[in-house]
């Protein structure tokens, strides 16, 4: 009996426990073994039913873990089955997980595949417009929008906003006005979206009575609402000029449109409140978005202690800070480097190590933005040997990110070694230097110079410059 995915309409409240729990299970199992059409196999052939929203439960939970790769097998395998229904939401998801796992040149294979679907191949243009938006691929998504106008697809903002979003990103802003124009001629709604990037794009080209008009043309359109976002990009425009005066009375409009519901249009208004230099602002909606139901998430203490740091006041950060070390759940040490950078920037070492002692005591993890501020601190105040612990715990870290260490300092300690006459431990900093791709003329030239003043050999110099193409004079 040729085995069937069991659809279920209807089912109830235990059913769908059981059902939770089964996703639940089938889940943890392809995470453990890597693998999906095998064990979904599996399951259909021992006669146990998978439903659809099954399917849809365990790719969100593995797009949800950043394992694209799995989810994209999830995909495939739905597709490959004649008893599902694979929607043209399902085509967009996959193509969005191909570009994601495998990069735009297979994404646009799976996209001229779909044209033979109309539904299919609508759905799912966009996310390939966005990867080329994301990669900044100008004459690509120029193409794309041709083909996209040829089948009659260019019907709302989207796609407009899209390209817009792109030549911002290029600073090619005399285009986003020539998309506004095609937008009217072809009768496309303006969204509030179209505004903003209009908004902004006027600001750079044509300067702050541009925006002005845009603004009053927006206020006049009745199939959009004026919110703090709009208000916000307009309040940019007049804080960037140094309008600081209009600036405050488009964001005190704002804060009246603020959505009691959401957090996010609080921390717009903080940041923009901060390069004003307005503390009282800046605490003003701090405290206000408290009253916002749900956690203040660790993103969101961030921004506001950045926005204290930057107005000078310590004291202020603090506080905020010990409210939410009595609050968090799990120990971010992305919170607690805010602090430790304003300590180090402003001298106060003593300050920066005790914190530092406390996030350890506390169970947070230093990351490499960590060593990176701690490393300025000690080089700063000449605790050099601390600054060298700092660094090679910071090499540890590299493997699983693309962070790269300041070449000011790592001359510092290298100068530090020559001062020392520290040649052995030079020779051991420099080859971890090479080995990760990160050293320079200027650090080959200090080692040299450390071999000829004791005279010893430098043939592994000369051959790890070799390594790395690098040559003298």
């Amino acid at each position: 009996m040729h085995s069937r995915i069991r659809l279920v309409a209807k089912t109830s409240f235990s059913a769908r426990l059981l059902s939770s729990s089964a996703s639940t299970d089938t889940l943890k199992k392809i995470l453990r073994n890597n693998s999906v059409p095998s064990l979904l196999q599996q399951r259909v052939d021992s006669g146990h039913p998978v439903t659809l929203s099954e399917l849809r439960f365990i790719s969100k939970r593995l797009i949800r873990s950043n394992r694209h790769d799995l989810a994209l097998q999830m995909m495939e395998w739905m597709e490959t089955r004649k008893d599902v229904n694979f929607s043209a939401h399902d085509a967009s998801l996959k193509l969005e997980l191909i570009i994601k796992a495998h990069g735009l040149k297979q994404a646009e294979e799976y996209f001229e595949q779909l044209q033979s679907s109309v539904s299919a191949a609508r759905s799912a243009y966009l996310p390939l417009l966005r990867g080329y938006v994301k990669g900044r691929l100008v004459q690509e998504a120029e193409a794309l929008m041709e083909k996209l106008n040829l089948l009659g697809f260019l019907v709302t903002p989207h796609p407009f906003n899209e390209m817009m979003k792109l030549y911002e990103a290029t600073r090619q802003y005399e285009k986003v006005v020539m998309v506004i124009g095609l937008m009217k001629r072809n009768k496309i709604p303006r969204n509030v979206l179209s505004y903003n990037l209009w908004m902004n794009a006027c600001c750079e080209a044509s300067g702050v009575g541009a925006v002005e008009s845009v603004y009053k043309e927006m206020v006049g359109d009745r199939s959009v609402e004026v919110g703090w976002s709009s208000l916000c990009s307009l309040g940019n425009v007049y804080v960037k000029v140094g309008f600081v005066e209009k600036a405050k009375l488009v964001l005190e409009s704002a804060e009246k449109k603020l959505n009691r519901s959401n957090r996010l249009g609080y921390f717009f208004l903080i940041t923009m409140y901060a390069s004003l230099g307005d503390k009282e602002g800046v605490v003003r909606l701090w405290e206000g978005s408290k009253s916002v139901s749900g956690r203040v998430t660790c993103a969101n203490y961030i921004c506001v202690l950045s926005s204290l740091v930057k107005l000078g006041d310590l004291a202020e950060a603090e506080r905020v800070f010990e409210e939410w070390e009595e609050n968090c759940c799990n120990y971010d040490v992305r919170v607690s480097n805010v602090l430790l950078g304003a300590y180090t920037r402003n001298g106060l070492i003593r300050e920066a190590e005790s914190l530092h002692n406390r996030v350890l005591e506390r169970g947070g993890s230093p990351n490499y933005k960590t060593w990176e501020i701690l490393m300025e601190g000690w080089v700063k105040c000449q605790s050099m040997e601390k600054a060298i612990d700092a660094m090679h715990r910071a090499f540890e870290l590299m493997k699983g990110c693309h962070w790269r260490p300041s070449q000011r300092i790592v001359l510092a300690i290298a100068e530090y070694f020559e001062k020392e006459e520290k040649i052995e431990e030079a020779n051991i900093y420099v080859r971890d230097l090479h080995r990760l791709g990160l050293a320079s003329l200027p650090l080959y030239r200090l080692l040299l110079r450390m071999h000829e003043h004791v005279r010893r050999p430098a043939s592994h110099i000369y051959e790890m410059m070799k390594l790395d193409n690098i040559r003298i004079g």
